[in-house]
């Protein structure tokens, strides 16, 4: 699908007569984030998968459109194209902070939404600054990761953060891998410097303002997220929190059913 700027990989799956999920992958992923719990949904809900620029084969003519502003348009323009006029809403990750972004910019087009392990991004230019630093030094080594052998090692290393717990050792880890591996490194990279969490808006503020249940899902080993979700729940009366047993910053892949009832009970 183009929209001027942007050529938007996407997918169905499910039945087109259910009610629709828009689910949004975290960095690094693709359409295929949340095949397996996709796969427990289809009876109940139908789904769309889209490929967010940089990711995946989704193209796009212009660095503005790795931006969050532009590609949250982006994204409305897919629905109002495809006739979807409201739907569920589900973020993991930097799609999360991209599914806050809708949900508080186009409240009317949102049911309700589940946002995992996510944040409204950092509240202070200090954080935002030395957060941007920090990518800035990531992106580059993303981006000379050019051949297969090098991204595999820049992946091995990013899992080893505490926020990823110890999902090196999940029976499906190295099927995400390969996934994670059909990307483009020097995409990604600009993916990172554009939409990262130093350089988007801060939605703390406007998070006050929300009229829209939110769910948020955050593993009870992801001490980081935990934090900034108990934070959320204290700044709006409508976000609700559930943390995970027994996962950390994924947890639609350490416990898929878990994910998957949580979707169910709230949608």
């Amino acid at each position: 699908m183009s929209f001027h700027k942007y050529i938007l990989n996407y997918c169905f799956s499910g039945k087109p007569d259910k009610p629709l999920i828009l689910f949004l992958h975290g960095f690094m992923g693709n359409i295929h984030e949340f095949d397996e719990a996709i796969s427990l949904l289809t009876d109940e809900f139908y789904c769309l998968n889209i490929d967010l620029p940089g990711h995946g084969k989704t193209n796009i003519l212009d660095d503005d459109c790795y931006k969050m502003p532009q590609i949250a348009d982006a994204l409305i323009n897919l629905l109002d194209e495809l006739q979807i006029e409201r739907c569920f809403l589900v973020g993991y990750s930097m799609g999360g902070r991209l599914a806050l972004y809708l949900t508080l910019k186009f409240p009317q087009r949102f049911h309700k939404i589940i946002l995992e392990s996510a944040s409204p991004g950092l509240a202070s230019d200090k954080e935002r600054l030395e957060r941007v630093k920090r990518d800035e030094q990531i992106a580059r080594k993303l981006a000379r990761s050019i051949q297969r052998d090098d991204f595999r090692k820049f992946l091995d290393n990013w899992y080893n953060q505490q926020i990823f717990g110890n999902i090196k050792n999940h029976p499906h880890f190295e099927q995400m891998i390969e996934n994670r591996l059909q990307n483009n490194p020097v995409k990604l990279a600009k993916s990172l410097r554009l939409m990262g969490t130093g350089i988007q808006p801060s939605l703390w503020d406007k998070l006050k303002e929300n009229k829209i249940p939110i769910l948020l899902l955050v593993g009870e080993n992801d001490k980081k997220f935990v934090e900034i979700n108990r934070k959320m729940i204290a700044v709006n009366h409508l976000c609700e929190l559930q943390i995970v047993d027994n996962a950390a910053h994924n947890i639609h892949l350490e416990q898929t059913s878990v994910y998957v009832r949580n979707i169910q009970d709230f949608f």
